[in-house]
C-alpha cells in the first residue's frame, strides 16, 4: 500500500490540489515540475468514463506515469459507474487519496471500507445538486469530503455560488459528528471563489484552470495556499 503522508489529513491550513485535467496532457512531466517547484500538497487526477460523466479522461497507465515523476501525494478521483471495481488498480498506482462518487456507488459503506483496507484515504464525492443528508450515516468513516461545485465532466466551468453554503452546512455536520473528515471542493476555483469556500470552512481547493492556464503557476499555487 501507498504510503501516507498524514499531512493530508492533519494540516490545519486550506491545501491546494492543482488539477492535471487542466495541463497539457503532452507535457505532463513539466507540468508536474511546475506544481512541485510551487510547494503543491497534492496532484488531482480526474479519471472519467464517458458513463458516469460525459467525457473521457485518462486511465491508470497516466497514473501510474504520474506516479513515477511525482513525489507529491496522488489524489484520484474516479467520475466512473461502480468504483469499488478499481480499488485494487488504483492502490497499485500507488494512490494516497481514492475519492469516488456517492451517485456511484450502491454499496457505498463497503466501498469506503474496501478503499481503507487498501491502505488508502476514502473520499467520497457529492455533485452540485446531491444533499448533505447522504452523507449522515457514514461522516465518521470518511477521511475526505469532496463538494462539486461545478457539474462534473468538463473543466473551465463557472463555480455554482449556493456551494458557500453547502460547505458551511457540512462544516457544523463534521464539527455535530465528531468527525475527522477534511472538506475539499472542486470546480471553478481561484482567488475569489476559494477565499470564499475557505472561509465557509473548506480545507482542501481543486484548482485546474486557475493553476494551469495562468501565466504563472507556482504564484497561482502559492497565492491559493495563501487564502
Amino acid at each position: 500500500p501507498p504510503k501516507i503522508n498524514n499531512r493530508i489529513i492533519e494540516c490545519y491550513m486550506a491545501l491546494v490540489s492543482p488539477s492535471l485535467l487542466s495541463a497539457d496532457f503532452a507535457d505532463l512531466r513539466s507540468a508536474l515540475r511546475l506544481i512541485e517547484n510551487a510547494n503543491a500538497d497534492m496532484v488531482h487526477l480526474d479519471v472519467m468514463d464517458g458513463v458516469f460523466v460525459p467525457n473521457i479522461s485518462f486511465g491508470f497507465p497516466v497514473i501510474m506515469s504520474v506516479r513515477r515523476n511525482t513525489s507529491l501525494p496522488l489524489d484520484v478521483h474516479l467520475m466512473i459507474t461502480d468504483p469499488s471495481r478499481y480499488v485494487s488498480q488504483v492502490r497499485d498506482c500507488g494512490a494516497e487519496i481514492m475519492n469516488i462518487h456517492v451517485e456511484a456507488c450502491s454499496h457505498l459503506h463497503r466501498s469506503i471500507q474496501l478503499i481503507r483496507q487498501a491502505g488508502m484515504k476514502a473520499g467520497v464525492t457529492l455533485n452540485p445538486a446531491t444533499p448533505l443528508v447522504m452523507l449522515e450515516e457514514i461522516i465518521n468513516d470518511i477521511d475526505i469530503v469532496m463538494l462539486m461545485s461545478v457539474n462534473p465532466g468538463f473543466s473551465g466551468q463557472t463555480f455554482i455560488e449556493s456551494t458557500v453554503d453547502k460547505v458551511r452546512r457540512l462544516k457544523e455536520m463534521v464539527a455535530r459528528s465528531g468527525s475527522k473528515a477534511k472538506i475539499e471542493v472542486d470546480g471553478g476555483i481561484n482567488l475569489t471563489t476559494g477565499r470564499k469556500v475557505v472561509d465557509a470552512g473548506a480545507d482542501i481547493l481543486v484548482a485546474g484552470n486557475f493553476v494551469f492556464k495562468s501565466d504563472d503557476p507556482g504564484s497561482a499555487v502559492r497565492n491559493l495556499q495563501q487564502l
